[in-house]
């Protein structure tokens, strides 16, 4: 087995608890982060993303700015979450200001040069699911850690699984935290 490249996306202070989008949850999917990073992080690549409102927005992007303006405006709400200080020292942060992350060239390259690429972060309904559907037109095998991705709700959480189930075993494996850290190489 090759190289595997774990995508943590947008894991920012907004979707944290108190945060205006918070996702229940949060702190134990960040100490799941954590926990992937610590045990496989000298063996994979990984890469944080963010998602800050573009300056210069095109179309649809124009009236999600302006209204969540209050949002885009808040340098606490947009910053990475306090638990990731430590591995924000030794990886890479990029910024997009859509959902996909593949959006970003750098990413986008880092995909393509993995075996696989572990999916982890916020939103699932939004940037994750957008990402996911990018890899795979990209042609990345794609390793979705079901515990270790949140929604707004675990409603939407279940509808992003069940999207992304009719897409198994072929693009993506749908797995949690323990389980992908356990597996044999």
């Amino acid at each position: 087995m090759g190289r595997d490249l774990l995508l943590v996306i947008d894991m920012q202070n907004v979707y944290g608890p108190g945060g205006e989008w918070s996702c229940p949850g949060s702190e134990k999917v960040a100490e799941r982060i954590r926990s992937v990073i610590a045990r496989k992080g000298t063996d994979m690549d990984v890469i944080f993303t963010r998602f800050l409102a573009s300056d210069d927005p095109k179309g649809i992007w124009k009236d999600y700015n302006s209204e969540n303006a209050g949002i885009n405006g808040d340098r606490y709400a947009n910053a990475m979450m306090d638990a990731f200080k430590d591995e924000l020292k030794r990886y890479p942060l990029y910024t997009k200001s859509v959902y996909s992350s593949l959006d970003i060239p750098e990413v986008r390259e880092a995909a393509e040069n993995a075996d696989r690429v572990i999916v982890a972060g916020v939103v699932a309904e939004c940037c994750v699911l957008s990402t996911v559907f990018s890899l795979i037109d990209l042609g990345c095998y794609v390793i979705y850690l079901r515990d270790g991705v949140l929604g707004l709700n675990g409603e939407n959480e279940k509808a992003v699984e069940t999207v992304l189930s009719g897409l198994e075993p072929l693009h993506v494996r749908i797995t949690d935290t323990m389980e992908y850290l356990n597996e044999t190489v």
